[in-house]
């Protein structure tokens, strides 16, 4: 078990989903398992996606249409996060918004008025369609006063025909525009998985993250103070792990070498 039992028991487990669970609408193999054994095991946990695009509910669809079985309140995604973010910072507030039904049922849900009349926030994230007229509105806004925030800073999204630009690249393209930077509320920013970790009631020390990214999914797990699990499923390669000044605790090839690890932690 090596370092993953050098310290307090495993009493909660977070997880990226992209890379992970799944590769597009794809499951990856031992992801329906490890649900599973988390399941019967007892232990909290959620699904992590920076993705901003979907609800939970529309991602549970999604997942279970792979056979993946995650309940909707075990999903949490950066509109979830961001909305969480806006309640705490600025109540009853007002937005301008660049995104899709995750973002915007997720602001309309915590009471935040959508509007492009002095919104005290301009609030970037991802969709398939970015509008030159609507980014527009966001630079003029923005230069205006309001407050720029963003989902997450992933660059690219992938589909089935390769990368797609993102919600990081749409922010830049702002960023140059307006010379403001955005507050980027998803992963790599560890406010992601202390949001998460609220969610569920439980602790970083007690808790591990399985992500397929060094450069988001493991430093925002480090950062917060949790263990973690990268998978070689995803975006990562073994031969970049190296590179980085950090290591997660425990590297294996897919979600299904985890599925023994939570059984033995259990």
């Amino acid at each position: 078990m090596g370092a993953m039992s050098e310290h307090k028991p495993v009493e909660s487990w977070l997880t990226d989903m992209d890379g992970v669970l799944v590769h597009e609408e794809r499951a990856i193999p031992g992801a329906s398992e490890f649900i599973t054994v988390l399941q019967k095991s007892g232990r909290k946990f959620l699904v992590l996606t920076n993705n901003s695009i979907f609800t939970p509910r529309d991602l549970r669809a999604r997942l279970l249409a792979g056979g993946i079985d995650v309940p909707e309140t075990a999903i949490w995604t950066s509109a979830l996060a961001t909305a969480q973010f806006l309640d705490d910072q600025r109540p009853g507030g007002t937005a301008y918004v660049i995104g899709e039904a995750g973002l915007t049922t997720a602001l309309h849900e915590i009471g935040y008025v959508l509007t492009d009349r002095a919104p005290d926030y301009v609030v970037l994230g991802e969709t398939r369609t970015y509008s030159f007229e609507a980014i527009t509105k966001a630079i003029r806004l923005i230069s205006d006063g309001a407050r720029f925030l963003a989902t997450n800073p992933d660059p690219t999204g992938p589909s089935t025909e390769g990368p797609l630009p993102a919600t990081g690249s749409v922010a830049a393209l702002i960023t140059r525009a307006t010379g403001v930077a955005p507050y980027f509320v998803g992963k790599p920013n560890p406010l992601m998985m202390r949001s998460a970790l609220n969610r569920i009631e439980a602790h970083s020390e007690t808790t591990v993250m399985i992500g397929d990214r060094m450069d988001t999914d493991i430093i925002s797990g480090l950062e917060a103070g949790l263990r973690s699990v990268l998978v070689l499923s995803g975006s990562t390669g073994e031969h970049e792990v190296d590179r980085f000044p950090y290591r997660p605790t425990r590297i294996v090839e897919s979600i299904a070498d985890v599925v023994p690890l939570v059984e033995a932690l259990a």
